[in-house]
């Protein structure tokens, strides 16, 4: 377990200041009846400085969250779906500049659209071919069904494209070869379904599914034994409760743990946002990936890998605020730019937020969170269930959890 790593020096970590973590979620957040519960998990310089477990997973049942507690990861999926792909690129099996439609003939003569609702759109050609770095950079010109903002987003919805509708990332694919581009490829940064072409890729190149390929060269060489896409009847009681905004005030059962989709085995493997894990077994990634790519001696990606995965990708070396495809920059994309996998920290005081540059996380849509700061030799991984479907119900957990964290380093 975790919590038997030491704590003893844990890097010159403030004590008196986590404590203010810990209270901040506490009274902010669990007696405000935003969240049921949350677990923090702070590690720095070799050490765990901070594991925190609060509240509870299931509020009808009163079932208090636990070390071992499962959560929905949702997009925290996309930087191990990446760090497979990039295995991948270490063994020489694909170029990030290759084109897409080497491993995918279908998409060969993908178009951008111009007007019009589907299936009757007008179209252009790409400026240039979708490549695998697009993909993995969010620049591919792919959109999603959710939210529906603009007409191609609509055409998902209408084709049905995503693992709530899709037999498997085949049948994906298929379906996206009838769709145009939201925009020709490297033009914006747009959050996108790519990841899952990315899961796609690994498993065309590798010749395995994707959780297959996850489970014999990420999860079990890392220890991380309750990380997949579905949780089996053994730990099915370890699975936390997901909640979303009550209209009425509060929070409601969005996804109940005892009747939740995942304790069925899926055939679609989502690694844009199909994952499930501990805090545990995600710190566990956390920490390979704050060491350079190896952890207890095994060596998952290498370290000029991960170095090029960090670096921001955004054509032109914009952030994500410049590049962004909606042009609404909120707040969380300004000095932000996005690698291979994750976003990337460029200019913490545009950013308004302290940090450091080449800082790499991301976030899931159950409000669970992760970060890496390889200036200060610190992970974090925060972990809750609550589904934020819209910008007015979105928590500003994030950047709390990122003032208060970094006011305790020394």
């Amino acid at each position: 377990m975790v919590v038997s790593l030491s704590r003893a020096e844990a890097g010159a970590v403030s004590a008196r200041n986590l404590e203010y973590l810990d209270q901040h979620i506490q009274k902010q957040y669990i007696d405000a009846g935003k969240l049921t519960g949350a677990l923090t998990a702070i590690y720095r310089k070799g050490h765990l400085a901070h594991w925190s477990v609060q509240g509870l997973a299931d509020r009808e049942h009163g079932t208090p969250l636990r070390d071992d507690t499962i959560f929905r990861i949702y997009s925290m999926t996309k930087p191990i779906a990446s760090v497979a792909l990039m295995q991948l690129y270490e063994r020489g099996l694909m170029q990030i500049d290759d084109p897409v439609e080497k491993y995918i003939p279908s998409w060969k003569n993908l178009r951008v659209y111009q007007s019009g609702v589907y299936p009757n759109f007008v179209t252009t050609p790409c400026l240039r071919p979708m490549t695998v770095s697009d993909l993995l950079s969010h620049q591919s010109g792919l959109t999603s069904a959710n939210p529906a903002l603009t007409n191609v987003d609509a055409a998902y919805r209408t084709v049905g494209i995503g693992r709530q509708v899709n037999a498997n990332l085949q049948e994906m694919i298929d379906r996206l070869a009838e769709i145009p581009l939201q925009f020709s490829p490297g033009a914006h940064w747009n959050y996108s379904i790519a990841t899952d072409v990315v899961g796609y890729l690994v498993e065309v190149i590798s010749g395995q599914s994707l959780d297959t390929y996850l489970q014999e060269n990420i999860y079990e060489p890392l220890g991380m034994v309750d990380t997949g896409f579905w949780v089996p009847p053994s730990k099915a009681s370890r699975l936390a409760t997901n909640y979303h905004p009550d209209p009425n005030g509060g929070i409601k059962v969005f996804d109940a743990a005892a009747t939740s989709t995942y304790l069925k085995e899926p055939t679609y493997f989502s690694g844009a946002g199909g994952g499930v894990s501990t805090a545990e077994d995600y710190l566990r990634f956390s920490r390979m990936l704050l060491a350079g790519g190896t952890l207890d001696g095994e060596r998952i990606i290498g370290r000029k890998t991960l170095q090029l995965m960090a670096r921001n990708h955004l054509t032109g070396n914009r952030t994500m605020a410049q590049a962004v495809f909606s042009g609404v920059a909120r707040t969380a994309y300004q000095g932000q730019g996005f690698g291979l996998g994750f976003a990337v920290a460029l200019d913490t005081a545009d950013g308004q937020i302290a940090g450091s540059p080449g800082e790499h996380h991301w976030s899931g849509a159950a409000t669970t969170h992760f970060w890496i700061d390889p200036a200060e030799d610190l992970a974090v991984v925060f972990m809750t269930q609550y589904m934020s479907q819209s910008p007015a119900n979105r928590y500003n957990i994030d950047r709390e959890l990122r003032a208060i964290i970094y006011s305790a380093l020394d």
